[in-house]
Formats: C-alpha cells, structure tokens, sequence
C-alpha cells in the first residue's frame, strides 16, 4: 500500500494531468478505493488545491482555478520543456528577461542534477542573436491574447508601416509568431476588412470591450498571416519559381519565409520579402533548391552587386 503522503502527490499529479477524472479511475490508478480517494481530495482542499466535484453520471473530480496559485507538480520531461521555453521566450518578448532568469533560477535549485544538464545542455551550446528593435512587452501580449480567448474588442493606438501613429478599433481572433515577430490577426472595424498587425507596432491598449460575436475567417489562418507578411509588410518583395514540388520543398523552408503555392508535380511557388536586399538573398539561398526570380527586374541589378561580393569573396 502506498504512503498518504506518497499517494497525494500521486493524486495530485494525476488531477494536473488531465482535465477530468471519476473517482473509480482514480481509484483505480492509484489501487485504493472510492472512499480513500474522497478523503485524500479533502486533504488537498485543506492545503488550498480548488478540486472541484461532481455528481451523478459521468461525475469525478477535476483540478479547478483558485485564488492563489498552488505548488505544481511537473514530470521530468515537463520540467526540462519548462526551463527550455523560458529560456526561448526571454529572447522574444520584450522585458521577460529578469522574470525568466528568476524562475530558471528556482528550477535549477530544485531540478536533479540529471534534469539540469539535461535542462542546461541546448543553452550551453546555443547564442541568441537579439534584433535590431526588442519584441513586444509580455503584459502586452498577456492583453491581447485575454482579448482573442474572451472576444473583447480591443481599441490601440497603432503605428503603421509609414510611420504614422493611427487608432484602430479591431474584434481580435488570433496571435501569430513566426519565430522573429508577433502578429494579430484582428476584424478591423473601420475597414470592415481582416487585417494582420504587427504588435510591436502596437504603441498603447486604449481599451477592452465590449463583448463581441467571432466571425468565421475565410480559409487558413496560417496562410493568410504568411501571405499579409510577405505581400504588405516587407520593403523587397520577389516571386520565386522553384525546382520541387510544394510537398517536398514545404518541409525545408520556414514558413516564415513565404507563400508556397504547387505549380505542377516538378514546381512551386514562392512569394517572399525583405526590409534589406541582403536578407532578401539570404531568404533566396534558404529554400535550398533552384529557382527563376519572376516579376521583378529592377531588382536584377541590385541583386547582381550582392551576388558579385559573393562571387569575389569564394573565388
């Protein structure tokens, strides 16, 4: 028979892992029967864990929200993702850093020393390479995605591409992240239209509400970010036919890259764009297959100076 003490952290782990249970699975799990489990639920109320019950068929317990935070019980995988993540995340949102060294710092006392290195191993080896502009604040984020999950419209004041400072009253649906950027995907209401911000562009949150009814986006949310960031967003935009098919080549480049459209079983499409010719070439050099630039002769010269540094530098 397991330890009471043994058997709650068991109890809790099971409550953190999925959202429901009857009272016979759990029993059932943990080898004690129904009348055991109800207690042991009652304990960990007492230690301020909000389990919710209930009755009848298909009744059971599930862990609820409280006022305060309880202690979370985390797997060996679970706690190396979570030292993982927040090392990844402090390097795209803005004024994480200290709050994420803070909390990496209360893993790396608790985690075992096989869980550290395991924890340690991809940041020992890995540098951040910071843009030129920080990403946008995590209370920022925090806000607009509140506003997508609970369908509050949202009023920012917002700059655009231009430069010039607008307010924008939008019905927000979806956050994107393309590994260098976020962006929101928004019904904007004075141009009854879909549009897709940037949100370090976001100067200010002028307010939240009310309520509002989704509407239904027209086709795959992915595809149009891709399409919005690389057709409207960037300074240098090509069309490039590439040799493969979308199916083969769709695995190698980042999506972030561009649009990938099928021209026939031996080709493809690629639209993708730039703020500076040279990561226009770099994006080109990606895709890892040979390809027609299309459309866009005056950028034939510019690109040949480019290519030409290249060329001297590999002679």
């Amino acid at each position: 028979m397991i330890k009471t003490s043994s058997r709650l952290l068991q109890l809790l782990s099971l409550l953190q892992s999925r959202r429901h249970w009857t009272a016979a699975d759990l029993g059932e799990r943990l080898e004690v029967d129904v009348r055991t489990i109800r207690r042991d639920v009652d304990r960990l109320r007492e230690l301020g864990y909000p389990i919710e019950a209930s009755s009848g068929l298909g009744g059971g317990y599930q862990l609820g929200a409280g006022s305060q935070l309880p202690p979370l019980l985390l797997n060996d995988d679970e706690a190396v993702a979570v030292a993982v993540a927040l090392r990844a995340a402090a390097g795209s949102v803005g004024r994480m850093e200290e709050t994420a060294i803070g909390l990496l710092a209360k893993l790396d006392q608790m985690l075992p020393s096989r869980l550290r290195k395991r924890a340690s191993s991809l940041h020992s080896v890995t540098i951040s390479l910071v843009g030129p502009t920080p990403g946008p604040a995590v209370d920022l984020l925090t806000q607009i995605a509140t506003a997508c999950r609970d369908n509050l419209r949202l009023k920012m004041a917002y700059r655009d591409r231009a430069g010039q400072d607008t307010a924008r009253s939008v019905e927000p649906l979806k956050l994107a992240h393309t590994g260098r950027r976020w962006y929101l995907v928004a019904w904007d209401l004075q141009r009854a239209d879909w549009r897709t911000f940037r949100v370090d562009r976001v100067r200010e949150l002028l307010g939240s509400g009310p309520r509002f009814v989704p509407r239904e986006f027209p086709g795959d949310i992915a595809k149009y970010v891709s399409r919005s960031i690389t057709q409207a967003t960037y300074r240098y935009q090509v069309r490039l036919k590439l040799k493969g098919s979308a199916a083969t080549l769709g695995k190698q480049i980042p999506r972030w890259c561009g649009v990938l459209d099928a021209v026939d079983e031996n080709s493809c499409l690629l639209r993708t764009g730039a703020d500076t010719l040279e990561a226009l070439v770099a994006q080109m050099v990606m895709t890892g297959a040979d390809f027609e630039i299309l459309d866009t002769p005056e950028l034939l010269g510019p690109l040949r100076e480019i290519t030409g540094r290249l060329h001297r530098a590999t002679r």
